[in-house]
């Protein structure tokens, strides 16, 4: 081929190609579809905001229990006879027998009331004081541990227990206060004194509270017992149905061997 010739024929392949695409851009690049407009990136979804927190005040710290028990505790009747004292009450099932027997013996009792009971059945509150039996504050709702509270926890609850009382006997005096299983504290015989209560504790305990058969009940009080004693009962808190067959022979048994006298 001429020079001539050869020069022209390069010339216009150079001009085809540059034809092939836009300017500034590789061949690559020219046939290239668009891209597509990138999706916008989700918007971030906001975090819950938290909720104020609902905290519980911290209950407070019970004071340990003593070892020993302490001073000043009524266990003696004060007289010759023998006290009984029936705590729980009142129960609708039980309070109305012991009262029963008790009538028909001639004798009274001390009832040893929880306030929750006493505010459930008034009629049998006013029964008690009706037939002179002596009424002593058990707490509210026989906390076993009221000792060992605050001294403002302590004065509230023994407060509203005798609230509910005299909301069934307004004229009855209430002159004790028994402690739910014998759980004295100093701080507690303190408050008591404050609000004219007496600390009743006992000196015969059957253990009736556990349901030991009527024989079982009859036999370790008649073994305890002495002249002067405090004998511990329960009317309520339970199944009392022994406890009921068994003040049938000790109710008369006691008082004939000792008599049966009021609290002093």
């Amino acid at each position: 081929m001429r020079p001539r010739a050869v020069l022209a024929f390069a010339l216009g392949l150079v001009l085809l190609m540059a034809g092939c695409g836009e300017p500034g851009k590789t061949p690559s690049q020219a046939g290239a579809s668009p891209a597509a407009p990138a999706a916008p990136a989700p918007s971030p979804t906001p975090s819950p905001r938290p909720s104020p927190s609902r905290t519980t005040p911290p209950k407070p710290k019970l004071r340990p229990m003593p070892k020993t028990l302490p001073a000043g505790l009524h266990r003696s009747s004060g007289s010759q006879g023998v006290a009984l004292t029936f705590d729980d009450g009142p129960d609708p099932r039980y309070t109305p027998q012991i009262l029963d027997q008790l009538r028909a013996a001639h004798v009274t009792a001390t009832f040893c009331l929880v306030g929750k009971q006493a505010k459930r059945y008034p009629q049998l509150v006013a029964r008690i004081a009706r037939e002179g039996h002596q009424i002593c504050n058990h707490s509210w709702r026989h906390d076993i541990n009221l000792g060992r509270r605050p001294l403002a926890e302590i004065r509230a609850d023994l407060v509203r227990t005798n609230q509910a009382i005299r909301a069934a006997a307004p004229r009855v005096p209430i002159t004790w206060f028994r402690q739910p299983g014998g759980r004295w504290t100093a701080e507690e015989l303190t408050v008591a004194r404050q609000l004219g209560l007496r600390p009743l504790h006992w000196s015969v305990d059957p253990q009736d509270w556990d349901h030991p058969p009527a024989k079982t009940i009859v036999k370790r009080v008649t073994a305890a017992t002495h002249h002067g004693s405090i004998v511990l009962m329960h009317d309520a808190g339970g199944d009392r149905t022994q406890t009921m067959a068994a003040c049938r022979h000790l109710i008369p048994d006691l008082k004939r061997r000792y008599g049966i006298s009021r609290l002093r």
